[in-house]
């Protein structure tokens, strides 16, 4: 999800919840301790040189239970970080913690703010090796393909 998409999704919410991946929820009373934006310049295995830029949302569960976070107000945090900070339309990133850091994607799911799993992965598959994941066929499906006729140029 991108900033605009969050700002549009915050003005038609009365109150804002964040679900983790396991269906629960982040605690009602959390703060959003960070906006910034995050560049990540780095060179893959393959050798080639990236760039990757995110904004990044902290969420931080305090024992503050009286000060809820509403809809306008992160809007107006979101804002102020865009002008100050001349963040772009990137990209969100959540970090949350768990039994350490946790960063997840973002989503919507017209209620609730979904924060999605992240997997790594090789951005260089082609230039280091790794063979390409084979498709994966049920023998039944074999069994029920024509064996070759003589003379039908299949063999």
């Amino acid at each position: 999800m991108k900033l605009s998409e969050i700002k549009q999704h915050l003005a038609s919410l009365k109150t804002i919840a964040f679900e983790l991946p396991d269906g629960s929820l982040v605690p009602n009373h959390f703060h959003v301790t960070e906006v910034g934006k995050i560049t990540k310049n780095f060179i893959d295995c393959g050798g080639t040189i990236r760039n990757e830029e995110v904004v990044n949302f902290q969420l931080w569960n305090a024992n503050d239970y009286d000060h809820r976070l509403h809809p306008e107000k992160l809007v107006h945090i979101i804002e102020l970080s865009e002008k100050v900070l001349n963040i772009p339309d990137l990209e969100i990133e959540v970090e949350y913690q768990g039994s350490t850091i946790g960063k997840y994607g973002l989503d919507f799911d017209g209620t609730n703010f979904l924060l999605t799993t992240k997997q790594t992965d090789c951005l260089a598959k082609d230039n280091c090796g790794i063979p390409q994941e084979k498709p994966r066929v049920k023998l039944s499906d074999l069994q029920k393909q024509t064996a070759c006729e003589p003379n039908s140029g299949c063999c």
